[in-house]
């Protein structure tokens, strides 16, 4: 079984855990990339979520080989089988648990902004992660929740070694694993999308969570007699509603749009996140590069957006989404009212920039010196109110610490000036 990424993983996850539901669990998700899959966990099931943060010790000449792992409580787990291998010394092993003693607090403390854990005593706790290779962090993290007087612990993950599962069932009252591959060697081959998550995601979902975010509603937007799957949210009051144009080999599951999509859900701004093609037309790899084809899909999915709700509509793009998005607001019809590209390549939309009205904001990362030109190029093509801001230090995909929060401001801040607060496009 593979998974499109970790908020996939998360909700065929929870489809397993229904039956926990009626005990009211709480879900901890293990940072970083367990606390995605965990959000989806606990969007289904009504549930608070929470982190259990635990740190793997690291050989110190082979810090990808833990010989243990320590988490929140004092709780510490060791190989000694792999500490006799791998020759760690005593004084070696202290130095790495004070390091990453450290590391756990700061952690700790970042994530949860100042908010008190969550209370365990007594209750059903599900321990999230998105996938297991060697199991010390999951053991560690389920010995932190059982010593906090969680009544009954259930481990839960989309996809770990047999042998480990096996293990583990010693540590737990239930494991839950949708997937334990005979040829299992590592997680992330088993997803199609393994990037990397951020402390920045972990914080937004938490505070996602915590704050009750508006749920997202699963829509089929009919687009040139096709019908494209999509996410779509919409706050209360919501002065306008933003679609996404994914770029090439991405969907509406991308991480880094999610996370935009989440700072404008939070200023009030509705999102609609969909795939513009289709998962057989994505194995042809033409079709990704077809601005034709993803601007009027788009440009069928803004029309019908604005027959759904009586708000603006701006559009988001990113990478070849950007093209889509501008070639779609150069028609008369469009009414896309705003446009937000994010280390796009408005360049390919080609002579359509010139017929662009909608007010177009441009993002690219300081080092992605090659779309920074692009960007510039077409930036003398458009006639419309336009700005360019360059993201110091980002590359294109904007994962350096702090660059895609910066993208979801500007972006913010760009669609609530020209479409909630009566710009062109807007009221």
């Amino acid at each position: 079984m593979q998974f499109t990424d970790r908020t996939d993983a998360g909700r065929r996850l929870a489809e397993k855990l229904g039956h926990l539901g009626p005990h009211e669990p709480v879900v901890l998700g293990l940072p970083r990339g367990g606390v995605p899959v965990a959000f989806e966990v606990a969007r289904a099931l009504g549930a608070p979520l929470d982190v259990t943060v635990v740190r793997k010790l690291g050989v110190p000449y082979h810090p990808e080989l833990g010989f243990g792992a320590i988490g929140e409580g004092g709780a510490r787990v060791i190989s000694d089988e792999i500490v006799r291998h791998a020759g760690v010394r005593e004084q070696d092993l202290a130095a790495v648990e004070r390091a990453e003693e450290e590391e756990l607090t700061r952690r700790a403390h970042a994530y949860r902004k100042g908010r008190e854990r969550l209370p365990l005593r007594g209750r059903a706790v599900i321990v999230v992660d998105d996938g297991i290779a060697t199991g010390a962090t999951a053991r560690a993290a389920c010995q932190v929740v059982r010593a906090q007087g969680a009544a009954h612990v259930v481990l839960a993950v989309p996809v770990a070694s047999p042998d480990v599962v096996a293990r583990l069932r010693d540590d737990v009252d239930e494991v839950v694993c949708l997937s334990s591959p005979a040829a299992f060697s590592s997680v992330g081959e088993w997803y199609q999308d393994f990037s990397q998550t951020s402390d920045q995601e972990v914080v937004a979902l938490l505070a996602r969570a915590g704050d009750g975010g508006p749920a997202a509603e699963t829509v089929e937007v009919e687009a040139g007699g096709t019908g494209l799957a999509g996410d779509l949210v919409l706050p209360a009051a919501t002065g306008g509603v933003v679609v996404f144009a994914h770029g090439s080999g991405s969907g509406r599951h991308s991480p880094r749009n999610r996370a935009v999509a989440r700072t404008l859900n939070r200023a009030g701004l509705g999102t609609l996140l969909l795939d513009l093609l289709t998962p057989g037309e994505e194995a042809d790899r033409a079709n990704v590069f077809d601005i034709g084809l993803l601007a009027d899909r788009l440009a069928d999915a803004t029309r019908w957006l604005r027959h759904r709700v009586a708000v603006p509509v701006g559009s988001f793009g990113a990478s070849t989404g950007a093209a889509a998005a501008l070639r779609a607001a150069a028609a008369t019809d469009s009414g896309i009212g705003a446009v937000v590209s994010r280390g796009g390549r408005p360049d390919l939309a080609g002579a359509d920039l010139a017929a662009v009205r909608a007010p177009t904001l441009l993002i690219v990362g300081g080092d992605d010196t090659t779309v920074i030109d692009l960007n510039r190029q077409a930036q003398e093509a458009l006639h419309c109110e336009n700005r360019l801001e360059i993201v110091p230090g980002a590359t294109h995909l904007f994962e350096e610490p702090g660059a895609l929060e910066q993208v979801a401001g500007l972006a913010r801040d760009w669609f609530t000036a020209h479409l909630v607060r009566g710009g062109p496009g807007g009221r």
